[in-house]
């Protein structure tokens, strides 16, 4: 475990206002480490890098530190788990150090293997259709199972469920907080959280008690990205944190994946400007994999390969191979997959719309029908 000494001299350095990543660095350029930054003769040392500010702010900073090196040893203390680890810690992510702007000092709560993992992040919309959840859940599962950790924010949507496939296979998952590791959020996600750090990787750059500020999210978004060989996004529309993600990936130069979706979806929108800017469409899990060349576990199921591809060829409105129940419906045969009004469905089928409304719902209640916003049905398909 870190010692206290240290902890408050990293603490000190990174936490004190008006300092940042970048004054942070140009001290440990200079100096070699934190202790040595504040060992030195503030006066004469600090001077030639940083602002008369910013060196009234360090002189002063040293009660504070010493406050929350203790909060955090508590914490550390709390469970076998838990770490701090700094820049230049032989623990620290060779993938990070790799980026122009690794964090500092990283806490991270689970298995700390995960750090070094081989990994591939998945993010999206915080408001996905019910296809953008299967496929996010699908393509994280069968990422995990060949050995690939899935790297994304812990945010509602699309993150939320590509976690929860990526627990499903030893892979495991790693959630990049934007908070503190004491400050779950969204709280929705709480008992996700608790069963990640129970198998898989929480982490987070931000000091303890540190709230959901808006800044700190898209800030963020450079250790979801800077930790994986490559980015998928699953769903996203044009003003969407998942595209920072995808353009910060790229600035890192790692590979960015996007899955096509309908022309009818708003959420789909994100993924088309990406592909028509470069990132390669994929319609399975195992696109990536042998994109990326990364190795794996075991050799996926006959079906596996086909059923991802059903499940993002239906999302971009493509006509998979129909499944046994799809043969015998025809209503969903005619549905589609791309998202249509129920006066165009009735228009394809000659049915009127209250036997559609009605024969729609048996179906949205089964799971193979999701409905839109604007009054638009899709068929889910099933992977």
């Amino acid at each position: 475990m870190i010692e206290r000494d240290e902890l408050a001299a990293w603490l000190r350095l990174i936490e004190t206002p008006g300092i940042g990543n970048e004054g942070a660095r140009r001290l440990l350029a200079a100096f070699g480490s934190p202790q040595a930054v504040f060992d030195a003769p503030a006066a004469s040392a600090w001077r030639a890098l940083l602002t008369p500010a910013q060196v009234a702010a360090l002189a002063a900073s040293h009660d504070s530190a010493a406050v929350a090196a203790q909060t955090t040893l508590a914490w550390l203390a709390a469970g076998p788990d838990r770490q701090v680890v700094p820049l230049g810690d032989p623990a620290y992510p060779d993938t990070l150090l790799q980026t122009a702007d690794p964090p500092l000092l990283l806490y991270t709560q689970g298995r700390p293997e995960l750090l070094q993992a081989l990994s591939v992040a998945v993010v999206g919309s915080r408001n996905p259709t019910r296809q953008g959840l299967d496929n996010a859940r699908s393509f994280a599962a069968h990422l995990s199972r060949q050995g690939i950790t899935v790297v994304s924010g812990l945010a509602l949507g699309i993150d939320g469920a590509a976690h929860e496939g990526a627990l499903d296979g030893p892979g495991g998952t790693v959630a990049v907080l934007g908070t503190g590791l004491d400050r779950i959020y969204p709280r929705r996600h709480l008992d996700l959280a608790h069963r990640i750090a129970a198998a898989g990787l929480l982490i987070s750059e931000y000091a303890l008690g540190t709230p959901p500020l808006p800044a700190n999210f898209p800030r963020r978004n450079r250790i979801i990205s800077g930790l994986a060989r490559g980015t998928l996004v699953v769903e996203a529309a044009l003003a969407s944190g998942s595209l920072i993600t995808a353009r910060m990936a790229s600035e890192q130069g790692r590979e960015v994946f996007a899955i096509p979706g309908s022309i009818h979806t708003p959420q789909s929108r994100g993924c088309h400007a990406l592909i028509k800017q470069g990132a390669k469409l994929v319609d399975s899990a195992q696109d990536i994999l042998e994109e990326l060349q990364l190795p794996s576990l075991a050799v996926a199921s006959p079906g596996a390969r086909e059923s991802e591809a059903a499940a993002a060829a239906g999302h971009a409105g493509a006509s998979p191979e129909p499944s046994t129940k799809a043969g015998s419906d025809p209503l969903l045969d005619a549905l589609g997959f791309d998202a249509i009004t129920l006066d165009g469905l009735s228009a394809r089928t000659g049915w009127d719309c209250a036997t559609l409304s009605a024969r729609l719902l048996e179906l949205e209640l089964a799971g193979d029908v999701a409905r839109l916003p604007g009054q638009l049905f899709q068929r889910i398909a099933r992977s």
